[in-house]
């Protein structure tokens, strides 16, 4: 018996199918753009360190399943779909310049020129810094390549989301410092200023350690740190592993996380530096075996306290012109005062460790304007500083020469103040230009004035030696164990 379709009956049986084929469309294009908006924004982590983007693999796998589901027979589209998607994302990653010579005039200013791209982040009493992946920078990597160490223009970076990376990118897992300074990672002072900012933010988050550091400077790659700077972050982080990019490819290198430091201290409020330094301070003499229970409180058999004197020495420019007289005028006031004893040392020949325990039983220290005197960091908080400066620098020197006076603030020591050598003739072939005039004194000797060091020697004795009789009938609370 044959059986015919009414024209009504055919014309719902296709209706349906036009209906059932639209359900299928638009649940797919649902899907799809729930991928799309979901990979450029359920990578963002929270700020917290420990947050990593591994849900968003797990995201990606389930809504490339609901895809595939929404629609038998379609699975291989819909995969085919997906892949090409994120294959786009992966293209569209854009490297640019590391350094923006747009912004050359602000480099140490607000918006710099590393990574441009992207805004800092403030936080109450803390060093602006970038952290990769985070909100701020909609849950992606940031990726770098090049190793140029002449020019930061010639070196690069992008972001990109852990899911579409560069085909030929290197995933670095783990936690890198990635920082740059406007000066260098050699120079004690310079160094440690680079550095501290980290230290906070470690503190901050767990007294978190990183896997690796990346240094740069002007955005060429750097790949060495000084001895002292490099030993000093040991002790606090232990193993100091610096990238350098030497197995020959320019990458690109995409990170994990990252932690990016680009102001030096920048925004850090005094007391988060004093927390930092205090924290440096107790590691170094932790990583030096070094116990300074009892400082403080020694007394002679008079009952005198014991007032440690240190002549921290500097050969070449801005050292003594005769380290001698001064040592002896030094020696003099020394004698005078029961319970003082002078140390006479030359900083190029102590070790890190050499330096870290000198410092810590040192509770005046006299030397002339260097980098030496970031030793100062070593001594217990509330030590004196006396500085000493060459001639000329009084007068052309800028604010720079209050270095160690910041730090001397920061870090809890007492600074007494500075003696300049005076400039009491021009000696300067071009008067009229102030910054030739500063090349030609900056590394100039430092002479003495008898009658001047004697009475100021005089004066910050006595009052050490005051200041530690009222200290004997308090307590110490700073000697406890480090805060990381």
């Amino acid at each position: 018996m044959e059986t015919q379709s009414s024209p009504k009956a055919l014309t719902k049986l296709k209706s349906s199918c036009r209906s059932t084929e639209l359900v299928i469309c638009c649940t797919s294009l649902l899907v799809m753009i729930l991928l799309l908006f979901h990979l450029r924004t359920s990578f963002n982590s929270s700020y917290s360190y420990s947050r990593t983007s591994s849900a968003s693999r797990a995201f990606l796998i389930k809504w490339k399943g609901l895809a595939i589901d929404s629609s038998s027979g379609s699975a291989q589209d819909h995969s085919k779909n997906t892949e090409a998607l994120i294959s786009k994302l992966r293209d569209s990653v854009t490297f640019l310049p590391l350094k923006d010579l747009r912004v050359v005039e602000t480099a140490m200013l607000g918006h710099t020129w590393f990574i441009s791209s992207m805004n800092d982040t403030h936080e109450e009493n803390e060093a602006e810094h970038l952290y990769f992946p985070s909100e701020a920078s909609k849950g992606r990597l940031l990726c770098m390549k090049g190793r140029n160490k002449e020019d930061g223009t010639k070196n690069s970076y992008a972001f990109g989301w852990p899911e579409s990376l560069p085909e030929s990118a290197t995933l670095l897992k783990g936690l890198t410092f990635v920082s740059d300074t406007y000066y260098d990672y050699k120079n004690l002072w310079h160094g440690l200023t680079a550095m501290a900012p980290f230290v906070s933010w470690s503190i901050k988050n767990g007294c978190v350690r990183p896997n690796r550091w990346l240094l740069f400077h002007w955005g060429e790659l750097r790949d060495q740190m000084g001895s002292w700077l490099y030993h000093l972050m040991q002790a606090n982080f232990g193993e100091v592993e610096i990238v350098g990019f030497e197995g020959g490819a320019n990458g690109p290198y995409c990170f994990e996380k990252a932690a990016v430091m680009r102001h030096n201290e920048g925004s850090m409020g005094k007391a988060r530096k004093l927390q930092v330094f205090d924290l440096l301070r107790c590691k170094a003499r932790g990583f030096c075996s070094i116990n300074p229970a009892g400082k403080g409180q020694e007394f002679n058999k008079k009952g005198q306290p014991i007032i440690r004197l240190t002549l921290l020495m500097r050969r070449g420019s801005r050292s003594f012109k005769n380290a001698t007289a001064v040592t002896e005028i030094f020696a003099k006031e020394c004698a005078m005062v029961d319970g003082c004893v002078l140390k006479v040392v030359q900083s190029e020949d102590l070790s890190f460790c050499d330096q870290v325990k000198v410092m810590t039983g040192t509770d005046v220290v006299a030397s002339p304007h260097g980098a030496q005197l970031t030793n100062m960091l070593f001594m217990d908080r509330n030590s004196s500083v006396m500085e000493f400066f060459p001639k000329g620098w009084l007068e052309l020197a800028g604010v720079g020469q209050y270095a160690h006076h910041w730090m001397a603030d920061q870090s809890g020591m007492r600074h007494r103040g500075a003696w300049w050598d005076p400039l009491v003739q021009e000696e300067c072939p071009t008067p009229h230009n102030d910054l030739e005039c500063f090349k030609f004194y900056k590394n100039g000797q430092v002479g003495h004035n008898e009658t001047y060091f004697a009475e100021w020697a005089r004066s910050i004795l006595n009052q050490v030696r005051i200041s530690k009789l009222e200290q004997a009938t308090r307590s110490r609370s700073n000697l406890g164990a480090c805060v990381c």
